[in-house]
């Protein structure tokens, strides 16, 4: 923990701090829509689960560095394409992403006008907490490849992680409930979930699309949304 008495620690830390919480977003969000499928009183449970679940995976990935570095390792090939333990990660949790967006997508869009659609059906429990390990898999291997990318001291990685992971426990379900709220916010994060599996996707492939183009675009379109509700609701209000 020498990090602490150094400048280059706090900066390290607050850089790789502030990395997570972004990178975490679409965690909480895919594990919003999720839990949104559960009844009311178990909704938040299953979000603390999720995010605990992702909390460990990423500090036992974190304190298995050696093993996860041999996920590098090519496997197989497929003509000039090498393929890693990490690719194959990757790329499933892509599709996995991809299918699962879409198929929320479907049922949000077509089966608009079905009431009892639109609320939390009676989904299991473990089936939910199954897709949410899925995914956490996934997000928990990319948070962690970033952290070491960026980051030689072990102690700045495993507080990096640890803090974001508290914020984004208070942060959760206020997202979660935003989102499930406005069916419109929920078709544009589960967009963004698309574009996050073909991100994924790419990196599996060895192709690096910069998440900053990702985010911006989420924030613009969120940006947008967030005006045509402030407009509705003054609407609504000079109606009434």
């Amino acid at each position: 923990m020498d990090w602490i008495l150094t400048p280059e620690g706090w900066i390290a830390f607050a850089t790789l701090l502030a990395l997570e919480i972004v990178l975490g977003i679409d965690n909480i969000i895919f594990i919003s829509i999720l839990t949104n499928k559960l009844p009311q009183e178990k909704q938040g449970k299953a979000r603390q689960i999720g995010l605990l679940l992702a909390l460990l995976m990423r500090l036992g990935l974190l304190l298995s560095l050696s093993w996860m570095m041999k996920l590098t390792y090519t496997l197989f090939a497929v003509g000039e394409q090498k393929v890693s333990g990490r690719d194959l990660i990757l790329l499933i949790g892509g599709l996995f992403l991809i299918y699962k967006s879409v198929k929320e997508i479907h049922e949000k869009v077509e089966n608009a006008h079905n009431q009892e659609t639109d609320s939390p059906t009676k989904a299991l429990f473990s089936t939910i907490i199954l897709q949410i390990v899925i995914i956490d898999v996934v997000f928990s291997l990319d948070s962690v490849i970033t952290a070491v990318g960026m980051v030689d001291d072990i102690g700045v990685m495993i507080s990096a992680v640890v803090v974001s992971m508290v914020v984004m426990l208070l942060l959760a379900k206020g997202i979660g409930d935003f989102v499930n709220e406005h069916p419109a916010v929920k078709v544009l994060a589960l967009s963004f979930l698309i574009m996050i599996g073909v991100s994924l996707i790419a990196h599996g492939l060895h192709f690096h699309i910069p998440k900053g183009y990702i985010y911006f675009s989420l924030a613009f379109a969120v940006a947008v949304e967030f005006l045509n509700i402030t407009t509705q609701t003054r609407k609504d209000k000079a109606k009434g």
